[in-house]
C-alpha cells in the first residue's frame, strides 16, 4: 500500500480542510462573553442563533483537547477545550437531577431544555476524559468517571432516570432497545481506556457487553441491516415504522468503533462482523443515482418516515471516511480503499467550501446545499468533520508508511 499517490493527494487534501475547518469553528463559534462554543453558524460564520447545546460544548471540548493529543498541545486548542469545559461546568449541569446535563441553554447559560437521551453526558465524559488526558488534570478525570458510571447506570437500567422524563413511549404498551446507547458508550469506552488505564479491566467487560449487545441484537445480516431499534427481548419488530428504520451512517459509524475494539482485543470475528456492517450499511444507503449516502433507509424496503430521509448529510459521510480507511489498513482489501476515494470524491465536489472554509452540514439528495447554507445547528458543530479530518489523515499516514 505504500507509495499509492492517489492517496497522498488526498492526504494532503484532509489535512489542508482540517486547518481550515478548525479554524472557521476557533474564529466564529468560540463565545468571547459567555465562554463555549455557538454552534449555529451560516456560510460565512456569522451566528444565526444564539442557543447552545450541552452536546456541542462536551464534543468541541474532546475535538480541541484531541487535536492537542494528536499533534501537540497548542495554546489555542487547549484554551478552546477550556472555554467549552468551564461553560458545561458551570452552566449545563442540572444538580437537582443528579448531575444530569441539559440538552440546551441560552447564550449565557440559562437552561432551556431536558432530554431522556444521556448523550449530553457522554459527550461531557469525553470532553472531560481527554484533557485530563492532555493536561493531567485530576479533577477532570474525577468528573469523566462520575459522568461514565452516570451513563452505564442509565443504560443498563441499574438507577431511575434523576430527571424523572420517563420513557419516549408508553413502557406499558411497547419498549425497547437502541442501538445508540451500546454503540456511544463503545466509543466512550475507547477514550475512557485510553486515558485511564487504572481502570482497564472494567472498560474491557463493559466494552464486550456492548459489542455483544450490538452483534446479538441489531446487526440483522438475514435483513441486510442493522437496526436502530430492537425490542426488549433484542427481537426486531418490522410491522411498524420504528421498528424497520436504517440510518446507514450510524452502522458505518458503529462499524468503526467495533474494529477499534476488535483490535483492542485481537479478535478477528468481531472485526469481520464489523466490515460486513459496513458493507451491508453503504450498499444499502448509497444512492446510485445521484451519489452520496442516504440519511435514512426501510430494512424492508417500504417507504421511511422521517421527511429528511433522502438528504445527504455531514457526518455519515465523515464516518465513511474513518471505516472505510481504517478497513483498507487492516485488511489491505481494495473494496475500502474505493469506497474511501468514491466518499473522499463526493465530499470534496458538495460538502467542502473553498471559500469560506469548514463544510455545509445538510444537502438535497441531489448534492445542492439547502437554502440559505449552513455550516452549523444545534447539531452540528466541530466534532464529525475534524474527527473524521484527524483521525483519517493519520490513518493514510499509517498506510502510507509515513
Amino acid at each position: 500500500m505504500e507509495g499509492d499517490r492517489e492517496l497522498v493527494v488526498w492526504r494532503d487534501w484532509i489535512r489542508e480542510q482540517l486547518d481550515t475547518c478548525e479554524a472557521f469553528w476557533r474564529e466564529h463559534g468560540i463565545d468571547p462573553v459567555n465562554g463555549g462554543v455557538y454552534t449555529c453558524l451560516d456560510r460565512e460564520g456569522a451566528v444565526y442563533s444564539t442557543d447552545k447545546n450541552a452536546w456541542m460544548q462536551g464534543r468541541c471540548a474532546w475535538t480541541y483537547a484531541y487535536l492537542c493529543h494528536v499533534y501537540g498541545t497548542r495554546p489555542e486548542w487547549l484554551a478552546a477545550a477550556k472555554s467549552c469545559l468551564e461553560f458545561l461546568e458551570d452552566h449545563c449541569i442540572n444538580r437537582e437531577a443528579s448531575g444530569r446535563l441539559y440538552f440546551t441553554v441560552t447564550a449565557d447559560g440559562r437552561p432551556l431544555r431536558q432530554r431522556r437521551y444521556c448523550f449530553s453526558e457522554g459527550f461531557y465524559c469525553i470532553a472531560n476524559a481527554e484533557y485530563y488526558g492532555v493536561t493531567g488534570d485530576e479533577a477532570c478525570l474525577a468528573r469523566a468517571r462520575r459522568a461514565y458510571r452516570l451513563v452505564y447506570d442509565l443504560n443498563n437500567g441499574l438507577i431511575e432516570d434523576p430527571t424523572g422524563l420517563g420513557p419516549k413511549t408508553i413502557a406499558a404498551t411497547r419498549a425497547g432497545r437502541a442501538l445508540g446507547d451500546p454503540m456511544i458508550f463503545l466509543n466512550i469506552i475507547s477514550i475512557m481506556r485510553r486515558v485511564d488505564a487504572a481502570h482497564a479491566e472494567e472498560y474491557d467487560r463493559h466494552a464486550r457487553e456492548c459489542t455483544d449487545r450490538i452483534v446479538r441484537e441489531h446487526y440483522r445480516p438475514e435483513l441486510g441491516c442493522t437496526l436502530e431499534s430492537v425490542n426488549l427481548e433484542g427481537e426486531p419488530e418490522l410491522d411498524y415504522t420504528a421498528g424497520r428504520v436504517v440510518n446507514p451512517g450510524h452502522d458505518i459509524e458503529c462499524s468503526w468503533f467495533m474494529m477499534q475494539e476488535a483490535n483492542h482485543r485481537g479478535d478477528e470475528e468481531l472485526h469481520a462482523t464489523a466490515r460486513d456492517m459496513f458493507r451491508l450499511a453503504i450498499e444499502a444507503g448509497w444512492d446510485d443515482k445521484y451519489g452520496g449516502l442516504l440519511y435514512f433507509i426501510d430494512a424492508c424496503g417500504k417507504p421511511p418516515e422521517a421527511y429528511e430521509h433522502d438528504m445527504k448529510l455531514w457526518w455519515p459521510h465523515n464516518e465513511i471516511m474513518i471505516a472505510a480507511s481504517m478497513a483498507y489498513r487492516d485488511t489491505g482489501d481494495p473494496y475500502f480503499r474505493d469506497w474511501l476515494v468514491r466518499t473522499l470524491k463526493y465530499c470534496k465536489a458538495h460538502f467542502a467550501d473553498p471559500e469560506f472554509g469548514e463544510w455545509y452540514g445538510y444537502l438535497r439528495r441531489d448534492g445542492l446545499p439547502t437554502e440559505p447554507p449552513t455550516k452549523g445547528s444545534t447539531f452540528k458543530g466541530p466534532f464529525h468533520v475534524p474527527r473524521a479530518l484527524c483521525m483519517t489523515e493519520q490513518i493514510l499516514n499509517e498506510i502510507l508508511g509515513d
